[in-house]
């Protein structure tokens, strides 16, 4: 193995890649040639670090020196200081932007605040390794898991091990893991399968997408780990046909694993056979319910079926089958190895190990967080997210997708676990957590949802079809200063109903949005619908745009910039905006200089 002095780590998530990442690991190959230090810096691409917001990530080894919002521009120079000189640039490394002490001395990433009350399980290894190298990943202790799972314990054992664990699914109800392999294993069958739910449809949602881009290999130790536990042969993972990167890095994985006798046949000369294949899915939001991607997989329309049966009895081709989603699986090789006490050692009594979040939304640090169960949400938003940007207030925090709940203030103290997010009014869901302040119309968060919502609904059953147009169109109507008391009404009525009559679990937590905005905001409804005005001065037809003629120094930008030529007055005078020809645009508002022209 050759040895190098240095190791350039470079994010190749889609994030990062996206904010040409892959231009800075070209400057930096050809730049080592350039003077000659190719043979001893290798550089690295990886998966994601977490830390999205400050993208694109380079970090140098052995000193672990955190570079952010790197560019092509700046990598000359960090070779010639830092690299050959050994001088670390420090106008390069990252800065924090939260408040705290001594934050022009942050050089390393594990000193930075956003990693401070984080527990990286399922994200262990993104960031730390080269995910398209399977030797990068035995080298932190990769398929021994599988190996001490062939070799030395019983399908049995290991299902007994795994309820130990409590390790509950982190697709978002929260079932046991365990319970579910139980029901699957003693079922006689020819064939059976083991399903990864890869389809993360959740607006703002990215886990599973940065653990397969990462971490891929833990993925199909686990599937394998899976398939020995309850006799399955064969395992599918149902990937997003928009996550590029992640399916070629699970076809890089995949390949290297068969070469290496980790998948087909005999693995491990124990006898057990298992194989995997990828299926991409087409985007449709509903797939992500298991009876749905099922039918998908097989060649059908995406459509929830009733249950019973149920999948671990008869799945996929009517064989029993065990889904879990990307996260699930990831804990399971760790769990495995150091074993179930460890894993109940952090987290909650009820929800053991941790969870991974998409923070994004009006929050300083948006990206990928991993903490312990149990952490609170102002622990989160504001110890690890760093709270709102630009000194706005925070309003709210929208937890578990388009199928969740919006908590607010009054909250932030609750733990984030299944049964207590339940309890507020929202849930875990698949892991989405976005961070909303003043500027944001509950009203009209609860409109964006539903609008999702009837979009991604597959028209199956009748409630979610019709129920969730229904309900977006009072909203629709609320939202343009049209609605009434009786739409309130209406809205927790249909709510309910459609809650308690709808085929699956997108149907059934569709409303939520709406009856949470309801609980917790009733006042803003009843500002669109009694007062005509969106406290949040966000809904287009509710605010009017007026000149203070005492700020107004008669530049005539606004004017200039009104594409409809509603505003008139002369240079050096005030001007004046003729509300009949407003289409409330808000270019006014955002060019003037001087304050003059308020939203009101």
């Amino acid at each position: 193995m050759k040895i190098f002095r240095s190791h350039v780590l470079i994010c190749g998530g889609t994030g990062c890649t996206s904010n040409k990442s892959m231009e800075v690991k070209g400057r930096f190959e050809q730049k080592l040639k350039e003077v000659k230090l190719d043979k001893e810096v290798q550089i690295v691409v990886t998966g994601c670090f977490g830390l999205c917001e400050e993208g694109p990530i380079v970090i140098v080894y052995p000193e672990g020196s955190f570079y952010s919002r790197m560019n092509v521009d700046k990598v000359d120079e960090i070779v010639e200081e830092h690299l050959l000189k050994g001088r670390i640039v420090e106008k390069y490394l990252f800065k924090e932007k939260a408040k705290v002490e001594h934050a022009e001395e942050h050089k390393s990433l594990m000193e930075v605040q956003f990693y401070s009350k984080q527990k990286r399980v399922a994200l262990r290894n993104c960031g730390l390794i080269n995910p398209e190298d399977i030797n990068e990943y035995i080298a932190r202790d990769g398929y021994m898991a599988l190996g001490k799972v062939l070799t030395e314990m019983t399908p049995e054992g290991v299902i007994k091990l795994m309820k130990e664990s409590n390790l509950r699914g982190r697709g978002g109800a929260g079932f046991p893991v365990g319970l579910k392999w139980s029901f699957a294993a003693p079922n006689k069958a020819d064939q059976k399968y083991i399903i990864c739910n890869a389809d993360e449809g959740d607006p703002g949602a990215f886990m599973d997408r940065s653990v397969l881009e990462g971490d891929p290999h833990a993925v199909l130790e686990a599937m394998a780990i899976a398939g020995y536990a309850i006799g399955a042969t064969k395992g599918f993972i149902y990937v997003r046909a928009e996550y590029p990167i992640a399916v070629r890095r699970l076809h890089i994985a995949i390949d290297q694993a068969r070469e290496l006798g980790l998948l087909g046949k005999n693995i491990f000369n124990s006898g057990f056979d298992f194989d995997i294949e990828t299926r991409l899915g087409a985007g449709a939001f509903v797939c992500g319910e298991e009876t749905a991607l099922m039918q998908s997989i097989q060649g059908n329309r995406g459509m929830a079926k009733i249950k019973p049966p149920f999948p671990a009895n008869q799945g996929l081709w009517k064989k029993p089958t065990v889904i879990n989603n990307v996260e699930t699986l990831a804990n399971i090789p760790q769990i495995i190895l150091k074993g179930p006490e460890w894993f109940k050692s952090f987290g909650s009594e009820k929800s053991p190990g941790t969870k991974i979040f998409a923070l994004g939304g009006k929050i300083i640090n948006t990206g990928l967080v991993e903490v312990p169960m149990g952490i609170t949400l102002r622990e989160v938003i504001y110890d690890i997210g760093g709270g709102c940007p630009d000194g706005k207030k925070f309003k709210a925090v929208q937890t578990g997708g388009p199928s969740g709940g919006c908590l607010t203030a009054n909250h932030l103290d609750t733990p984030i676990d299944y049964e207590n997010l339940a309890a507020v009014g929202s849930m875990m869901g698949s892991g989405g957590m976005i961070v909303m302040d003043e500027d944001n119309c509950m009203v009209d968060i609860a409109r964006f949802f539903l609008d999702f919502i009837v979009d991604e609904s597959c028209g199956k059953c009748t409630p979610c079809r019709v129920g969730t147009k229904r309900m977006y169109n009072i909203l629709e109507r609320i939202t343009q200063g049209k609605g009434t008391l009786e739409d309130l009404d209406e809205l927790e009525s249909l709510a309910n109903s459609i809650k308690n009559s709808s085929l699956c679990g997108l149907g059934q937590t569709a409303p939520n949005p709406v009856l949470a905005t309801l609980r917790y905001f009733r006042d803003e409804y009843i500002a669109h619908v009694v007062d005509k005005k969106c406290p949040a001065k966000h809904c287009k037809a509710l605010i009017t745009y007026e000149i203070d003629k005492d700020k107004c120094a008669g530049c005539t930008l606004c004017a200039r910039k009104c594409p409809v030529s509603c505003i008139s007055g002369t240079v050096k005078n005030p001007h004046e905006i003729d509300q009949e020809k407003c289409i409330k645009c808000g270019n006014c508002y955002s060019v003037c200089r001087f304050g003059a022209v308020q939203k009101n």
